[in-house]
């Protein structure tokens, strides 16, 4: 019954939609004929959802109550925070939930559990409509529950213990919920039950920030023979052929299934894709979706996720650490541990396959295109659990990001705003403040050369001119042609006072996409059985020492696709292992207790707690400056040296500060969590750096100007004590990336 307040709260799921339909809806002033309540400092919508066979049952205890019930595809999209605590937004057409009380749907039934948001919106005395809804919502949630229990027909569905408990059992658990992470949960969904774990909104990853859009040759007048030319040049020869040629040859298939799952790009006036051209590109092959097509395939993916009853989204859940064991084959991964934010619970993710689908890590450095999320979570947890690490010295600088310093108004950002690679494919150029044309200077192919060729030119311009930003102009072009291509920018710009069809629009350099990360084979499997990775986080060797541009969402497809059938194998293999033995269960029960539980600080702990977060939030600053100043665009050893030596001091005044509050190793937060990972990387970027003896690609340094032919391999970073022969199967398919390495002992 609602009594003095009504909790709603936010769980993601992938059972269908009800939506709840009233008159008094009009005099709330509710969007989408949603039932709200009026309240004090915050207000939301409320919605209940029931999986299709309780459909009839939902719509007739409603119907008792004297309400309508319309089975839509209607769903809560989004939670804003506000000063009045969370407000919600509807739209079509992504499918996640808003429940009624501390209930919760998950794929395998209802149950009690904790959730990703809760407010309180308060009436006193609760209205009639009110406590007509709450009965019939109570009546729906027990049958359900019921229902929940008695359909839960596989070993893979159901939890260990009840939903609200610590422990949770899946076939499958992915950490992120970018393409990469929802493409693989999709393609092995069929197979076993599946938990997306992600650390923010399901949305909110690199994905959703992509601009461009996918590099695939589906156009006749071009070739896969052009795409891997144009990627093995722009990676400045240190791309994986092998590697190369399987994206390229995969990539358009794996482009048509997304269209087959409902995302919608862009198409000429003869109804074929329109394909456009960007830097690096000999021809025009990129899909887009306006200039938010990463948006739209995160839309997709997510609408598909949403219908499959297989998979369980976990938003607002932050990955703490992989769960590893040593056996006779090596490092083992069983899963990870997971802060839910909304509760402050280490929930524990055991799992026969897990996938680190994780992001970059951006915020290594203090200006980055990419959202709050990418700190390098899943590189550190590799890391510190064995993984091998290659090519971290590879960081890629979008050579045009909007520069704050040349902005007079308009509303803060936590990130910089990505102008895309498309406007110069599309006749943008680049102008210094004195309104010279600047890169045919620099390179042959002018605007159009790859990306580390024109951040290095602007930053040339910007150091001999002492001045801040360049100029990047489209405003020669059509105005209608500008706005239909590039709407989201021209509506970013125009918050600035900048119409991009008139002006040039103020740009710079930002750190934007990790061409390394961790070592995988060929089908994304890792040195630690158990683990796999695909997308930024992954070093697949496509990229080699620079990303051709829109190549990116191609390999997460590609390579979230062939990690699906190894994966299942694994399971399967397990599955058949546990089938043999009838004490499996109890032999679980002791596996998930094999590993120490971290914990959250205490509420009661509020002064340490608050003196931790701004420690941890300062140090950060000094860590992202210290990248800046002497791991930038163009580097040195002697500046590297020094940013080691001051990022480890930075390490041990940070952590010497932590212990002196109380804070031990056991003891976990979001923030500490993040700043753990960030110094992982940066330290991993910076030893990564100092090997190589060469300017290559986005590693530029004073020291050694050239390339070498000597220095063209990858650079594998192992933790101490690792077996340097044993890692992922390239050792079988692909002997090029074996034979000639930077091996590096480092310690995790």
């Amino acid at each position: 019954m609602l009594s003095q307040a009504v909790q709603l709260r936010r769980q993601s799921g992938a059972l269908s939609q009800t939506l709840v339909q009233h008159p008094e809806n009009s005099a709330v002033g509710c969007q989408h004929s949603s039932v709200c309540f009026r309240s004090v400092g915050s207000k939301g919508s409320i919605r209940q959802s029931a999986s299709a066979h309780l459909w009839s049952s939902t719509a007739r205890k409603f119907a008792s109550a004297n309400l309508k019930v319309t089975r839509m595809g209607w769903s809560i999209d989004e939670w804003r925070e506000g000063p009045g605590g969370c407000a919600v937004e509807a739209h079509p057409p992504v499918k996640s939930m808003s429940l009624l009380g501390n209930w919760r749907i998950g794929s395998a039934g209802w149950g009690l559990g904790s959730t990703s948001c809760s407010i309180e919106a308060r009436r006193e005395p609760p209205s009639a409509l009110g406590k007509r809804i709450a009965s019939a919502v109570a009546e729906v949630l027990a049958e359900a529950s019921k229902d929940g229990k008695s359909n839960r027909t596989t070993k893979q569905h159901r939890f260990w213990k009840k939903s609200d408990e610590p422990t949770q059992q899946f076939d499958f658990v992915v950490i992120g919920s970018g393409v990469a992470g929802l493409k693989y949960a999709l393609s092995v969904a069929e197979h076993g039950s599946v938990a997306v774990v992600t650390k923010s909104a399901a949305r909110e990853s690199n994905t959703n920030y992509a601009q461009g859009g996918i590099a695939s040759v589906l156009d006749s007048n071009d070739s896969v023979d052009n795409h891997i030319r144009d990627t093995i040049v722009a990676g400045a020869f240190l791309s994986d052929e092998q590697a190369v040629e399987i994206v390229c040859r995969e990539g358009p298939d794996r482009v048509r299934e997304l269209i087959a799952m409902g995302a919608s790009f862009d198409k000429g006036a003869d109804g074929t894709l329109h394909l456009t051209k960007e830097g690096g590109h000999s021809h025009s092959r990129i899909v887009h979706a306006a200039d938010v097509t990463g948006r739209e395939i995160e839309r997709a993916l997510l609408t598909a996720v949403a219908s499959s009853p297989n998979i369980s989204v976990y938003e607002h859940h932050f990955v703490v650490d992989l769960l590893t064991s040593q056996s006779n084959e090596g490092t083992v991964c069983h899963g990870v541990d997971a802060i839910d934010v909304a509760s402050g619970k280490v929930i524990r993710f055991l799992a026969s396959a897990t996938l680190l689908a994780a992001g970059g890590a951006g915020h290594v450095y203090p200006n980055t295109t990419n959202p709050l999320v990418a700190t390098g979570d899943g590189v550190a947890m590799a890391h510190r659990a064995g993984g091998v690490i290659a090519n971290m010295e590879f960081v890629q600088f979008h050579p045009t990001s909007l520069a704050d310093a040349a902005l007079k108004r308009g509303p803060k950002r936590e990130n910089a705003f990505l102008i895309t690679e498309a406007v110069r494919g599309s006749g943008g150029l680049l102008f210094n403040q004195a309104g010279e044309r600047f890169m045919p200077k620099y390179d042959p192919r002018e605007e159009l050369a790859p990306r580390d060729v024109v951040a290095r030119s602007i930053d040339d311009q910007l150091k001999q001119r002492g001045e801040k930003y360049v100029l990047l102009d489209i405003s020669h072009k059509p105005r209608d042609e500008i706005l239909s291509h590039f709407p989201n920018i021209a509506k970013e710009c125009l918050k600035y006072g900048i119409d991009i069809t008139r002006d040039g629009i103020p740009v710079v350099p930002a750190a934007h996409y990790m061409c390394g990360g961790i070592q995988t084979g060929l089908h994304g499997e890792t040195s630690i059985r158990g683990l796999w990775a695909c997308g930024e986080v992954a070093h697949t060797g496509l990229h080699g020492a620079n990303r051709l541009a829109s190549n990116s969402l191609l390999e997460a497809l590609v390579f979230a696709e062939r990690a699906a059938s190894p994966s299942i194998a694994h399971v399967k293999q397990a599955r058949d292992s546990e089938s043999r033995d009838s004490d499996v269960h109890d032999e679980l029960e002791t596996v998930a207790g094999r590993w120490e539980r971290p914990r959250t600080r205490s509420p009661l702990q509020t002064s340490e707690t608050d003196e931790v977060r701004e420690e941890t939030r300062r140090r950060r600053k000094q860590l992202q400056e210290i990248m800046f100043d002497y791991v930038g665009i163009v580097r040195s050893t002697e500046r590297l040296t020094k940013a080691l030596k001051e990022l480890r001091s930075v390490r041990k005044a940070w952590e010497s500060f932590l212990e002196e509050r109380g804070w031990s190793a056991g003891i976990v937060s979001v923030e500490v969590c993040e700043m753990r990972n960030l110094l992982d990387v940066a330290k991993l970027i910076v030893q990564s750096a100092l090997v190589r003896r060469e300017s290559r690609g986005l590693h530029f340094t004073t020291d050694h100007l050239e390339y070498v032919e000597s220095e063209r391999h990858p650079t594998l970073l192992f933790p101490e004590g690792t077996n340097l022969t044993k890692w992922g199967s390239q050792n079988k398919e692909s002997n090029s990336k074996a034979d000639k390495t930077s091996q590096v002992a480092i310690s995790a």
